[in-house]
């Protein structure tokens, strides 16, 4: 909440082409203008909203399209990005319009509490570890199709094969698309997968139709495409996190659980630690706490709030499970005493929640992590850091051109 006397406020509902500003001021007169959400119509809102003098302007956080707007009036007049769910608690909308005047009135009193902003550097690189985790997703998905094309034509290679997306499945399954003999398969193999030779051979002696030969080559086509980008949306998260926080980065791999991509990934999700005054905040705002009900003096604790990031959510419970596997270790001897009383899932959470309050200590008082009872990792071998090149402006040009010929020939397709 701002500390300073507020008395003219613009609230903004924002859509994807258009924006609805009200501009309220403490004596009751009221305006109202709509935008639209480009270059040119921003620039005017930001003329209006100067030339009307208002303190402070005030907008919810949908999607990412208050991020030009914010970027574009900081400068000049306090923005407010606030919780969508939480202005919407304190009334039923009903029209664009009524949405601003709302979300201006709010401002005006001083009842909307700013959501943390990023800097513009740090919600690129945020960016980028969330479209690395959407394609892992896209990847994951494919592969499932991959299983369920070789469970229908009965190639049972999972009995054989501990992933058949490794190095030797791969061979196996470009093998099986391409039509080529057993024999020329399995020279491709390594030693230890050839002697199950016999094995693979049973199931490979089976004939597998063109139509699932062709959807399977093209699963096969699209997991190498997704994994070359992966890695290329990587090169870029890792040469930023290790230039701006080495220091976390540490000390995070240090954590039970805890790899490159998970540390990476909560850093760019949880930003700057210090912005929380314990670690117990810290777990309330990543939406790991339950919620609390009071009714004469009897209180309840309901499911977990779900509040703030979906992915950080999500890293924090893979980090959890992979932390109650690890021997010698005093987060799993919690996470064992837990499972006991309120049984796996609710565990993990509990344990994600330990662990969220663990590395807000060891981020805030610069400490590396120690287990108790002489638990030690293991060395991590970590990412060659390579310095990435700037993409030019003819680079941009070609890629903005390209998208527009694939969005063209779809609409032509469906015409």
């Amino acid at each position: 909440m701002l500390s300073v006397q507020i008395n003219k406020a613009c609230g903004l509902d924002i859509h994807k082409n258009f924006l609805i500003a009200t501009i309220l001021g403490k004596s009751g007169e009221i305006e109202q203008k709509r935008f639209e959400r480009n270059d040119q119509g921003i620039l005017q809102l930001k003329s209006w909203v100067i030339e009307k003098q208002c303190d402070v302007v005030a907008c919810e956080s949908t999607s990412d399209f208050w991020v030009p707007i914010y970027d574009t009036l900081i400068s000049h007049v306090t923005v407010i990005v606030g919780n969508a769910r939480d202005m919407k608690a304190y009334s039923h909308k009903k029209t664009d319009k009524i949405d601003s005047e709302f979300i201006a009135q709010l401002a005006l009193n001083n009842m909307v509490k700013p959501s943390r902003v990023f800097p513009k550097l740090h919600r690129e690189f945020r960016s980028y570890v969330r479209l690395r985790h959407n394609l892992v997703r896209k990847r994951t998905d494919i592969k499932n199709q991959a299983h369920a094309i070789l469970s229908s034509e009965m190639f049972h290679l999972n009995d054989v094969l501990t992933d058949i997306f490794g190095k030797n499945g791969r061979m196996v399954l470009t093998g099986i698309c391409s039509g080529m003999k057993f024999d020329q398969i399995v020279d491709k193999l390594s030693p230890n997968v050839r002697k199950k030779s016999e094995l693979i051979k049973e199931i490979l002696e089976r004939e597998m139709s063109q139509s699932a030969a062709i959807r399977l080559r093209t699963c096969l086509n699209l997991i190498q495409y997704i994994e070359e980008q992966v890695s290329n949306l990587e090169t870029q998260i890792f040469s930023y996190v290790y230039k701006h926080h080495k220091r976390e980065m540490d000390i995070l791999i240090s954590c039970p659980g805890i790899g490159e991509i998970s540390a990476a990934t909560l850093i760019a999700e949880i930003g700057d630690f210090n912005d929380f005054s314990s670690g117990d905040k810290l777990a309330s705002w990543l939406g790991i706490v339950p919620n609390v009900y009071q009714s004469a003096d009897k209180y309840h604790n309901g499911r977990i709030t779900k509040r703030g990031s979906k992915v950080a959510r999500w890293i924090l419970t893979q980090v959890a499970q992979a932390a109650s596997r690890k021997k010698f270790s005093k987060l799993k001897e919690f996470f064992n005493r837990k499972r006991k009383t309120i049984g796996y899932q609710k565990a993990i959470i509990a344990l994600a929640r330990k662990i969220a309050t663990i590395i807000w200590h060891l981020i805030t008082n610069n400490e590396m992590y120690e287990d108790e009872t002489g638990y030690q990792k293991g060395d991590i071998k970590k990412r060659k850091i390579v310095e990435t090149a700037e993409i030019s402006i003819d680079e941009r040009i070609s890629i903005i051109s390209e998208m527009f010929a694939i969005v063209n020939k779809k609409n032509t397709d469906v015409t």
